[in-house]
């Protein structure tokens, strides 16, 4: 049975989320904090999560220009995808995250969480939306 996880992939955070077992809803899990672009110390926190979930595949948000190029971001962001596919020899989904951390904002305004809230949120919520929308598109 598959298990996705989501991921959001920034300078200094990774944010996390991961499906329920239905593949219907995704969830909020955590944030991995690097230096910057440091990728490599997001491994073994990674490696215990995928163990722990038993993920099967995961959904790695893309960072894209609004004209559909891929910039400095969306480049970084293959090289991780590389590396994962890498260390954990496991499938990874790219899926087009413009104005996923717009919309994220937009919910927890609407929530009104404080800015520190936000801030502590944003990249997790992110790649629950990342996440939940791979998830709304594949079971179409």
């Amino acid at each position: 049975m598959k298990r996705f996880l989501g991921l959001d992939l920034g300078t200094k955070t990774l944010g996390i989320s991961v499906s329920d077992l239905t593949n219907t809803i995704a969830t909020s899990l955590c944030i991995i904090r690097f230096d910057s672009e440091d990728y490599n110390s997001t491994k073994d926190e990674l490696r215990k999560i995928i163990d722990e979930y038993k993920i099967t595949d995961i959904v790695l948000g893309l960072p894209k220009n609004m004209n559909n190029s891929i910039g400095f971001r969306g480049e970084a962001t293959l090289e991780y995808k590389r590396l994962l596919e890498e260390w954990f020899k496991i499938n990874v989904i790219m899926q087009d995250e413009r104005l996923t951390t717009v919309e994220a904002t937009n919910y927890m305004l609407e929530a009104n969480l404080s800015r520190k809230k936000r801030k502590k949120k944003i990249d997790s919520l992110a790649a629950t939306i990342i996440l939940q929308t791979y998830l709304d598109r594949k079971g179409e």
